[in-house]
């Protein structure tokens, strides 16, 4: 079937791998990637797909409300998989109010255009979707039980208090939100507006919220990639506090699939949660890290310790994230498919045999490209 999807946020992480999965799996779906192309947007993520006949990039800001009516109606798009977003804590911190900007009146403003637009045609509704991808964030922390942990790799079914490596407890889709930084607390009071758009107009909604995300073409602020680039330079590996908090991954290609699964398979009004089962204090995984880069590159196994410098700790940092997505694996038969380890070793060969990437990226040559080609 013929359909025209709106993707924001697409020349972002999630995003690109989202957009290359539609435009390859879909050629007779027109794929619109809308992006305000930020600092983390770049359109390099996808020289792969740029010059497909079922691929259009839009440069937009979602919070404009006239452009989301206009860009709607003129590709008279019937599904939109929202990843737009700013989604760096530290930054959140720093500045509040563009996170609000962003992820509480773009979502709002695409909503409102999504319908005005759907409510004017004879069908209305029918065959539309507004998909929404959150965080696990939004549901605050939890306790960590099992401070020890289990020995990595863990399950991907947690059917035992055995299979659970930090503590006993998940967030799950009915956890009560606690958000505790202004990036989480932008994100929830992006999640409520999508559901009271179902609840009040009758939109066809869903919600997903996703655990820590790694692979190729993550902005490299980001913990992995920042490690993965300090290794190779001999710069300083900064961990907050003592790197015992605790986060679950989940493989970027392997949350692409899960949302192609839950756009075209989830319920309307339903909320999925997204995870691997796949937890990992920060300073073992940093280890892992280490291991791995300086086997790649040739240096003395665990040679790169020496570079971890322990930093004060983040303001409101939340000690452990925990996803249950057992209700997407019975419901929809989506889970993992990659071991940590093989993920890991999959991610930091990517970064390390696109280092030209990565040089664009800190030396902000990607940016200047792209302004020039699109005249921002």
């Amino acid at each position: 079937m013929k359909r025209n999807i709106l993707i924001t946020g697409g020349a972002g992480f999630i995003g690109s791998h989202v957009v290359r999965l539609f435009v390859n799996k879909y050629p007779d779906y027109n794929i619109v990637n809308l992006d305000k192309l930020t600092y983390a947007g770049n359109l390099a993520n996808l020289k792969d797909v740029e010059d497909r006949p079922n691929y259009k990039f839009v440069k937009a800001d979602i919070a404009d409300l006239d452009d989301m009516r206009r860009i709607i109606v003129e590709y008279k798009i019937d599904g939109i998989i929202h990843l737009a977003a700013e989604s760096h804590v530290d930054r959140s911190i720093k500045d509040p109010f563009t996170f609000a900007r962003t992820n509480v009146m773009g979502t709002l403003a695409l909503l409102q255009a999504a319908k005005e637009y759907w409510e004017s045609l004879p069908e209305r509704y029918d065959g539309k979707l507004f998909y929404h991808i959150s965080t696990d964030e939004v549901y605050g922390a939890l306790e960590l039980t099992h401070p020890e942990g289990v020995p990595a790799p863990f399950t991907t079914k947690a059917s035992s208090e055995d299979d659970m490596a930090y503590g006993t407890e998940f967030f799950v889709e009915t956890t009560k939100y606690n958000p505790h930084s202004p990036y989480s607390a932008s994100k929830a009071s992006s999640d409520h507006f999508v559901r009271a758009y179902h609840d009040t107009y009758g939109m066809p909604t869903l919600v997903t919220n996703c655990s820590n995300n790694y692979g190729p073409y993550q902005f490299p602020e980001k913990l992995i990639p920042l490690f993965i680039n300090n290794i190779r330079h001999g710069k300083p590996l900064p961990v907050y506090g003592k790197g015992e908090n605790v986060r679950d991954w989940l493989f970027v290609e392997d949350h692409a699939r899960a949302i192609d699964l839950i756009f075209h398979k989830g319920k309307e009004a339903e909320t999925y949660n997204i995870g691997g089962f796949n937890e990992w204090k920060n300073i073992d995984l940093i280890k892992v890290i280490i291991k791995t880069v300086d086997r790649l590159l040739g240096n003395p196994e665990g040679s790169s310790e020496k570079l971890i410098t322990y930093v004060t700790d983040r303001l409101g940092h939340d000690m452990r994230y925990a996803i249950d997505s057992r209700k997407l694996q019975s419901e929809l038969g989506w889970e993992p498919s990659l071991q940590f380890e093989e993920g890991i070793e999959k991610t930091v060969r990517w970064y390390l045999d696109h280092q030209d990437w990565m040089d664009n990226i800190t030396s902000g040559d990607y940016e200047k490209y792209y302004n020039n080609m699109y005249k921002i």
